[in-house]
């Protein structure tokens, strides 16, 4: 029985080791998001949300925060042009080709294998996981408790992590900025979705980007609601979050 509990305790320690590295004095924390099923989309929302179908996912982990100007400049170094104006606030004004850049460089300096989540991940984290209490926003029916957003930003980003989690332990999925998603963006990919780890690879002009932003009303916010941004276009409300694979 002992020598079971020890084994149990070794056992985590390593998942909660393995999921906290450090990148260069950087302190990465990342959840657990276990394995489970889901119903995905919103009958009741706009088309590119319809319909509602079920989806499985794999275990993954997932950045507890989007990542920040900090961590950006710890990988990537100081860019020219680059304005760091928040340590502790999300990065943004980022081209889907330097994140890619971005991961290739956290890829080496860690060992692991980092990526963008999928937009079927995103959902699935943003609304709780298998610990999901149907929030309308992530982790909360008041929107206020959990984003920053249009009527409470000032119309700025804030720094990561001061607003309520979710369920597992996420922040900020709702407001503060946009996170994009590995997938590319099709009004209609929800009828065609398989069920088992969705990932729209077929190209188009936009990414899939979810949650919303400081500039964003309630609707935007929601956790089943979709947006798209072109793929190299640099906006100040949009950033990104860490998928980091098993």
């Amino acid at each position: 029985m002992i020598k079971n509990y020890l084994i149990l305790l070794l056992v985590t320690f390593y998942i909660f080791a393995a999921a906290q590295p450090d990148i260069n004095g950087i302190h990465m924390q990342m959840i657990f998001v276990k394995a489970g099923n889901f119903e995905m989309g919103n009958n009741n929302g706009k088309a590119d949300a319809k319909p509602l179908h079920n989806v499985t996912l794999n275990d993954f982990y997932l950045g507890k925060y989007e990542v920040t100007q900090e961590l950006w400049q710890q990988v990537m170094g100081i860019e020219k042009g680059r304005k760091l104006d928040c340590m502790q606030c999300p990065v943004y004004d980022v081209s889907m080709e330097n994140i890619e850049l971005f991961l290739s460089k956290l890829n080496q300096l860690s060992g692991k294998h980092y990526r963008l989540p999928t937009e079927a991940e995103w959902e699935f984290a943003a609304s709780g996981g298998k610990e999901s209490k149907k929030y309308t926003y992530c982790g909360s029916n008041n929107l206020e408790e959990v984003a920053w957003f249009e009527s409470n930003s000032d119309m700025i980003t804030h720094p990561v992590g001061l607003k309520k989690p979710n369920e597992l332990g996420l922040h900020d999925m709702s407001g503060n900025v946009w996170e994009l998603c590995s997938d590319w963006y099709s009004k209609s990919f929800y009828k065609i979705s398989p069920v088992d780890n969705p990932n729209n690879t077929i190209k188009s002009s936009n990414h899939v980007v979810r949650g919303g932003s400081w500039r964003s009303g309630e609707e935007r916010c929601r956790v089943r609601s979709r947006n798209k941004d072109i793929r190299d276009h640099h906006i100040s409300n949009c950033g990104f979050r860490l998928v980091m694979e098993l």
